[in-house]
């Protein structure tokens, strides 16, 4: 090969180079990709209209339109959250995250804006009161959740039930106890208590939880910078009254621990 023909050659293969690597770019560097399980009521899901609706949702597209971002929800494997982060394919994940010590050592988390718990879903007069009742019972959780991690850490609990059954989402387990294939699911008190409102589904909350926790917003390790900003736009928007607004709209009182 001529000497003018390699270097036409080399000149070729690096712009190639260059348009793929323009190609992989991961969003506009004004857009602002926040993470989420796109079936966790009221804290992200999808409307009648298929629109991604919740808490969490007018939290975000409020911070995102006073620090003059454009807000993109998206879904995400819940079980594979991390990976999404830290692959750079979102920037968050917000969410209904629980913050755990390993959590906030491999992330860079927000404190807490919202409590909740661990809890224990059964039907009403299935004779299950607490959780020692569900001695040589089946339970639903969804796989990679903090319901998973409660239910492992629970080892005279876990050890005591019949089996655990894995669904992708909480929403599959609700049905599935609704049918009877499962005799409780545990999850987050906060979806679980939408669920029971909104749906009318004879079911009941067990008094005894799992384990308290709180939910924080979770970035990349070394993305410190945008945290900061998103946690003190969250700051701003608790002392002006918007966050309150928020929660009074999707929980009909105010439960947010921001700032506290």
């Amino acid at each position: 090969m001529k000497k003018t023909s390699v270097i036409c050659a080399v000149l070729a293969t690096a712009a190639l180079a260059l348009v793929s690597f323009a190609g992989c770019s991961k969003k506009n560097a004004n857009e602002f990709v926040l993470g989420l399980d796109d079936s966790f009521p009221p804290l992200g899901f999808r409307d009648a209209d298929n629109k991604v609706v919740g808490y969490d949702i007018d939290l975000a597209a409020e911070v995102c339109r006073r620090l003059e971002l454009t807000l993109k929800c998206q879904p995400i494997d819940w079980a594979a959250k991390e990976q999404e982060l830290n692959t750079g394919k979102i920037d968050c994940i917000w969410n209904g995250f629980t913050m755990t010590d390993e959590r906030r050592e491999a992330m860079a988390c927000t404190p807490a804006y919202l409590d909740n718990a661990q809890v224990v879903v059964v039907r009403a007069g299935s004779g299950i009161k607490s959780l020692s009742d569900m001695r040589g019972k089946v339970l639903g959780i969804q796989a990679g959740s903090s319901a998973e991690d409660a239910v492992n850490d629970a080892e005279d609990f876990k050890r005591n039930l019949k089996s655990v059954v894995e669904f992708a989402e909480n929403i599959t387990a609700l049905n599935d106890l609704q049918i009877g294939n499962v005799d409780a699911v545990a999850m987050d008190e906060v979806v679980a208590a939408y669920n029971i409102s909104q749906s009318g589904r004879d079911f009941i909350i067990l008094d005894e939880s799992l384990a308290p926790e709180e939910y924080g917003i979770a970035f990349k390790k070394s993305n410190t910078v945008l945290r900061d900003k998103v946690w003190q736009t969250l700051l701003e928007m608790e002392a002006d009254g918007t966050v309150a607004q928020i929660s009074e709209k999707w929980f009909g009182s105010n439960k947010s621990v921001i700032g506290r």
